[in-house]
Order: C-alpha cells, then sequence, then structure tokens
C-alpha cells in the first residue's frame, strides 16, 4: 500500500487546518521544501500537497514551491487546491507532478472533469470531500446536495486515474478515517481509493493495510506526522516493498 505524507501550503509555510477551517490553523516552523526532503530522506516515495492559497485564489500560487520540490527530490507528487482550469493542470504536469487533483471544479462542472480526464490520461485525480455522505465545495464552506454515491456513479467512466475520498469530519481531528465510507467508494469506483482524512495513530494505517479492498491504493498521513502520534520511523516500515 501507498504511504501519502502530507505538506499543506499557506503562505509559504507548513500548515495543518481542522476540517479545513482556515480560523483553525497552526503552523510549523519547518518550510514545505524541508518537509519534503525529510519524507524523501526517510524512504517515501509518494506525496500528497495541498496549496491552501490556491483553493483560496484559484491560482497556482506555489508553483515555485512545487518545482523547487519535484527538482531537488524523486518525489511521485499528488497536488490540490483551487485547479479550476486546464492552464492550472498544464502548468503542474510541466513542473513535473504525477497527478492533478481536481475537487470543487469537477463536482461543479463534471464536462470539466470529462476533458480533463481526455486531455490530461493518467494525470487526473478526483478529490471527493464529503460530510454527512454529501459532496462539499469551496474549501469545504459549502454543501453541494450531491450525494457521495451519486455522483461517483455518474462520472465513473470519464477517466480519472486516482480517487482521494476525505471525509471532513475526520479531517485533522486524529479520529481515525472513516474506513466504512472508503469502503463503499472503493467498491464502486472504476479507479484506485486513497484513504483520508483522520488518520490518528499507526494502528490506522496498519488497519487500512490489512482491509479488505483491493480498490484501496494508499493512505494520507498529514497532522499526526507534525504533532508526533506517528513518528516517520515507524510509518516508512508499513510501506509497501
Amino acid at each position: 500500500m501507498k504511504i501519502f505524507p502530507a505538506i499543506d501550503i499557506k503562505d509559504k509555510k507548513c500548515v495543518r487546518l481542522v476540517r479545513g477551517d482556515f480560523d483553525n490553523k497552526t503552523e510549523y516552523k519547518i518550510s514545505p521544501v524541508e518537509q519534503a526532503g525529510k519524507y524523501k530522506d526517510h524512504g517515501f516515495k509518494n506525496l500528497h500537497i495541498v496549496d491552501l492559497d490556491g483553493a483560496l485564489t484559484g491560482e497556482t500560487v506555489n508553483l515555485d514551491i512545487i518545482q523547487e520540490i519535484v527538482t531537488k527530490f524523486d518525489l511521485k507528487i499528488e497536488i490540490g487546491g483551487g485547479i479550476r482550469n486546464f492552464e492550472s493542470i498544464q502548468k503542474y504536469t510541466d513542473a513535473g507532478v504525477e497527478k492533478v487533483i481536481l475537487g470543487s471544479a469537477a463536482i461543479k462542472d463534471k464536462n470539466f472533469l470529462k476533458e480533463a480526464c481526455k486531455k490530461f490520461p493518467n494525470k487526473i485525480a478526483l478529490g471527493l470531500d464529503a460530510k454527512d455522505g454529501y459532496l462539499s465545495v469551496s474549501g469545504w464552506k459549502e454543501n453541494s446536495n450531491q450525494l457521495t454515491l451519486d455522483y461517483l456513479k455518474e462520472v465513473n467512466d470519464f477517466g480519472a486515474s486516482r480517487l482521494i475520498y476525505t471525509d471532513i469530519n475526520r479531517d485533522g481531528m486524529k479520529q481515525s478515517p472513516n474506513f466504512e465510507e472508503t469502503s463503499k467508494v472503493a467498491d464502486i469506483s472504476n479507479c484506485p481509493v486513497i484513504i483520508s482524512g483522520g488518520v490518528s495513530s499507526i494502528e490506522d494505517v496498519k488497519k487500512a493495510k490489512d482491509f479488505n479492498n483491493k480498490n484501496i491504493e494508499g493512505i494520507i498521513v498529514g497532522k499526526a506526522i507534525y504533532d508526533g502520534d506517528i513518528k516517520l520511523d515507524e510509518l516508512v516500515k508499513e510501506l509497501d516493498a
């Protein structure tokens, strides 16, 4: 199973939010590039990055930081945060990013997702952020009034190459991921699914590995690393050889 240590970038710093709330933010002293280097040094191969400035503005605000991380470290990066047009996708793929995550823009405009998957084969990941079964958009501030599973059935054949499923109620709370809902998503998804939101301990990672669902590709670990609940030395042991 793949493990994606996370980096959320705001104002050029590593931060973590609680349930996507910009007013409930923790800043960390380490820079995004240093943090990526730390992950690389420990043996991680994949990285999950969210550009929170981009999420607010719809621009590729931290492209220079992403570019530096790609250039310095041979890491497979998936990037999300306010990606709303083909130009932004192109910039990230040109920078060497492995997957570009479409969230709100894909939920609000299914055709945009469909066209993006055609234009950028094997590069598009679909980010589904859900609260109580319904998809949220616009930095989790709005309920889209679309049920997660209904939406997924509609777009399942568009050609996304990965799906990141986040339970908003768990994100940043360190209360364990919503394995039950993630499993329902993985059961119907045509592409591999990444578990996201709420990882609190190494036990959550072990549980994800033992999950009897071949369509679960990996797990994202964020706040628990920064807060010291999961040590990188023990997390790297859970990587597939």
